[in-house]
């Protein structure tokens, strides 16, 4: 059996008159607890068509915070966190920086006209939010996104032309860390008025780390040595979403929830365990929910827990986003006793997910096939054989004069 050329999925989109091309070999750049994978690809240009212009590329995390719709009298609800410029043509000599495996292979496969550019996401920046938008929302929504632009002009501060320009999104994102924390566990004693017997509530989950789908099992124990009796237990996930702009204000939404008509009679005890499986699915009718952020009007899932790494600026933070489970005692005639237990809602780190620095790398003949891997290929192959995969153009709503253009 000969030997098989190794196969590289890469993504690219070009302009509307194809004089510019961008090539990316992932869209979901990941940040680790020392460094982000470092935003590389390769620009294709026409240099007939340039005449004397100049190629740049951006690379820009903003925070929307209101409707397209409503940008009225100049007054824009969007805030750029992170701008980033680089002139990939004519080419400007940087020291220090190298080429990845990707680039040398596409710059050998697209020839004399194809140059490289790099961008470093700082790692203070927050990883891509979106607020889901209400049924008669329309537009962009809310949210913390990245966009990588290459267009070509004069100076990099001039307009932009939709016909000599791409626009391209890409994601932060962050998966579960490999060492979780310690079980979380709760307990509390609450006395009730002339009565000096107490009402024990313990609960406790079965782990820190919990992967989205995954149940969340919630152990509840009461002891109540009290006189009141408790009428019902209710248990529920909470989302919590700080919004960090000028000023900071904090949002709550329960996305699972579970009552039970268990009764606690005095001088009695329960033992119980509760199941809850946090989900968008059955949260798709909830404005203001934050998810993860999406590409290509892909499906998503509720946005996974953030990490913050030491001291970060507020207003570079964007959205935090966390979850505690809620357990409640409705007490008859006696108020509500109530705790709280965090914990952490994220995705595995995927089995092939390799370091993201550039660095020679053995031939490996069992690697699997995936969208964001491109170290395993053999760099002294001579048999560079590529998929290359469209970025879908957006979709949202435009004016007809662009989507003529773009026809």
């Amino acid at each position: 059996m000969g030997d098989k050329a190794a196969v590289t999925r890469v993504f690219k989109k070009s302009s509307p008159n194809c004089k510019l091309t961008v090539y990316l070999g992932k869209r979901d750049y990941v940040d680790h607890s020392d460094h982000v994978d470092p935003v590389d690809g390769v620009l294709l240009v026409d240099p007939e068509y340039l005449s004397g212009r100049k190629v740049f590329v951006t690379l820009t995390c903003s925070f929307h915070y209101g409707r397209e719709d409503l940008d009225v009298l100049g007054l824009s609800f969007r805030k750029d966190l992170y701008i980033s410029t680089f002139q990939a043509y004519p080419p400007v000599q940087e020291e220090g920086t190298s080429l990845s495996l990707l680039q040398e292979r596409l710059l050998r496969k697209l020839g004399q006209h194809a140059y490289p550019f790099n961008f470093n996401i700082p790692q203070t920046l927050p990883c891509s939010v979106t607020l889901q938008p209400g049924p008669e929302d329309s537009g962009k929504a809310c949210g913390v996104d990245y966009e990588l632009q290459a267009f070509c002009a004069k100076t990099a501060g001039e307009k932009l032309h939709q016909r000599n320009s791409v626009h391209l999104g890409i994601r932060k994102v962050q998966y579960a860390p490999e060492i979780p924390g310690p079980q979380p566990m709760v307990e509390t004693s609450r006395c009730f008025l002339m009565s000096d017997r107490t009402l024990h509530l313990e609960a406790s989950l079965d782990k820190e780390l919990y992967y989205h789908g995954e149940p969340i099992n919630v152990n509840v124990q009461v002891t109540n040595n009290s006189t009141k009796t408790v009428k019902r237990v209710k248990t529920s996930v909470r989302q919590y979403a700080d919004i960090c702009l000028f000023s900071s204000a904090q949002y709550k939404c329960p996305v699972a929830q579970v009552e039970a008509d268990d009764q606690v009679c005095p001088s009695s005890t329960l033992c119980q365990v509760y199941t809850l499986t946090p989900i968008l699915g059955a949260n798709r009718e909830k404005r203001g929910l934050a998810l993860d952020g999406q590409l290509k009007h892909e499906d998503t899932n509720l946005a996974s827990t953030t990490i913050i790494k030491g001291e970060s600026n507020k207003e570079m933070v964007g959205i935090l986003v966390s979850y505690r489970v809620k357990v409640k005692l409705v007490v008859s005639r006696g108020g509500d006793v109530a705790v709280e237990l965090p914990f952490v809602l994220m995705h595995p780190k995927p089995r092939d997910q390799t370091s993201s620095q550039p660095q020679p790398v053995a031939p490996r003949a069992d690697a699997p096939e995936d969208t964001n891997l491109i170290e395993w290929d053999n760099p002294s192959s001579p048999l560079d054989d590529f998929v290359f995969e469209d970025f879908a153009r957006l979709r949202l709503m435009r004016t007809k004069a662009v989507d003529d253009l773009l026809c």
